[in-house]
């Protein structure tokens, strides 16, 4: 089923910052996807366009990706009546016509849009589930439903606390189904939020961009140890495990570390990559950490 229509729009983000909203029609009917916008990324992954006019959202409109769509990404997808189950080939387009690297012409913001898009409009040509789709486009024969990933304490660009490590998750790897692994999240939630908030009062209970507590601690040990808490008050020692997103380089100086990066300036504080892996390994022996995203610098190989 070839597509009949593309047009793109602005739309408002959780933030309350504009994002790229894209509507795709074939004659199935509508299909609609917003594209998500982190606070802290990598400078090698795809990049976003913003319109960088102050007067408008503060220059982080979205209109300029919006009319790469609708000006010129559309009128070609529509004139070459691609199946929409042709994801590859209607992907590859978009980058061919972009003819950049980095995807700096159209910008991340446009091309996937109307890629996630065609994506939902190919699981409805196809009449199955959009996950089985998308496993069947990667030639995943097996589909796993994954164990859910909680955020429940938010620091880094996520918060106004101190705390420099940006997330701290929990997993419950040892849930029997879906089910049990969401009550599981929700109970040990709750009872973070006691931690916290007899500890540090109910302020303490505000949350971070992403949903997750954001007391105003420094120490990530802290934060480690309240979740270890939260954990064993929930009954769930035995079935949940600590994930976290360091996103160090919001926080790597000069070819150090400073974690506490939102306080002024102090060199003689910074942390060589040495000392910050003896920190990770402290954190793996001493609670139940599995795993520790983004560690370190993206450019910091040798660490």
């Amino acid at each position: 089923m070839s597509i009949l229509k593309v047009h793109a729009r602005e739309i408002f983000d959780s933030r309350g910052n504009p994002t790229v909203d894209v509507d795709l029609y074939t004659s199935k009917g509508l299909f609609r996807a917003a594209v998500p916008s982190g606070a802290s990324t990598g400078i090698y992954e795809a990049l976003e366009l913003r319109d960088n006019d102050k007067t408008h959202y503060l220059g982080k409109g979205v209109s300029k990706a919006v009319e790469h769509i609708n000006k010129t990404i559309a009128p070609a997808l529509v004139s070459k009546k691609l199946n929409v189950v042709e994801q590859e080939k209607i992907d590859k387009l978009m980058i061919e016509m972009d003819g950049t690297e980095n995807k700096s012409k159209f910008c991340a913001n446009a091309i996937l849009g109307v890629s996630l898009a065609v994506c939902k409009a190919g699981a409805a040509e196809k009449g199955v589930p959009l996950y089985r789709h998308i496993a069947d486009l990667a030639g995943n024969a097996e589909v796993i439903l994954p164990v859910p990933a909680f955020n429940v304490i938010n620091g880094g660009s996520h918060a106004g606390n101190k705390l420099a490590m940006q997330e701290f998750m929990i997993l419950p790897v040892g849930a029997s189904s879906f089910r049990k692994a969401m009550r599981i999240g929700a109970e040990v939630y709750h009872n973070l939020k006691n931690v916290i908030k007899e500890k540090y009062g109910k302020d303490a209970t505000n949350v971070g961009d992403e949903g997750g507590f954001a007391p105003n601690i420094l120490e990530n040990k802290e934060a480690l140890e309240m979740l270890k808490n939260a954990i064993g008050k929930a009954g769930y020692t035995e079935q949940v495990v600590i994930s976290m997103d360091v996103a160090a380089s919001e926080f790597f100086r000069s070819g150090k570390y400073k974690l506490d990066f939102k306080s002024p300036d102090d060199a003689s504080r910074y942390i060589t990559p040495d000392q910050l892996a003896d920190l990770y390994k402290s954190f793996i022996r001493e609670y139940p950490v599995v795993s520790i995203e983004d560690p370190f610098d993206q450019d910091d190989w040798e660490a």
